[in-house]
Order: C-alpha cells, then structure tokens, then sequence
C-alpha cells in the first residue's frame, strides 16, 4: 500500500511538472511574440513618414538640446551642431557662459519640437520632409 501511496504522488508529481513547464512555455511564447511585435512596430515608427511629426516633436521638446529630432529628420549637420554645442556647454559650465550654450540650444529644440507638433501633418512633411527647411 504506501508502494501505491508513492506512484500516486510520483504521478501527481510528473504531471504537476508537466503543466509548470507547458506553463513556461506558453509565457516564453507570448514573450517573444511581444517582443517580436514592439520591435516591428519600434521599425515602423522611425520608418514612416507619417509618424515622424509626433517623434520629432517629442524628442525635440525632451531631447532638444542634443539634436535628436534633427536626426530622426535626416538633418545630420544641424544635429550635429546641437550636440556639439550642448556637451561644450556641459563641459564649461562650470563658467557662466557656458550655462548659455545649454540652455540655447535646449531651447531651440523646445520650440522646434513644438512647431512640429502644431503643424498639421501635410504642412509638416512637405517643410520638413520634402523641403528640408533645416532651421525653424
């Protein structure tokens, strides 16, 4: 008899651990599948031609002064100068002036990025897309 009581508990064992591992699984699928999924639609933001008003936008309102949103519109040159301009100020801050070259170019892209998200969509992507008007 505990010959029986020992199967049956082995029994409920195994199959106790067959359900965690179908369990595992079934969560390391639906993660991946996630992941795959955030990945696909990441690509598709910073692809699109569409969506760049609205990360633009946002980058140069919270990343500004770095040049980030010049970037994503393929101004490498005036990115460039942002950051440049930014990291120097960062560096001699320590001086007074060197709080103005954060703060300027912080600025600019405080305003830029919210004149990219009051444009409409048409008149953003042909200043900015089309017509590269870089500045502004």
């Amino acid at each position: 008899m505990s010959t029986d009581g020992y199967d049956s508990a082995k029994d409920s064992f195994d199959s106790a651990k067959d359900a965690a591992k179908e369990t595992f699984n079934d969560a390391a699928n639906s993660a991946q599948n996630s992941a795959n999924e955030f990945k696909q639609n990441f690509n598709q933001t910073v692809n699109s031609q569409d969506n760049k008003k609205i990360l633009a936008g946002l980058l140069g309102i919270f990343l500004g002064g770095f040049g980030i949103h010049k970037f994503i519109l393929g101004y490498n040159t005036e990115g460039i100068i942002l950051a440049v301009v930014t990291i120097l100020g960062i560096l001699t801050s320590c001086i007074l002036i060197g709080a103005f070259f954060v703060w300027i170019p912080g600025t600019i892209g405080l305003i830029e990025g919210i004149i990219y998200l009051t444009k409409s969509d048409e008149e953003f992507y042909h200043t900015y897309q089309l017509n590269k008007k870089a500045w502004f």
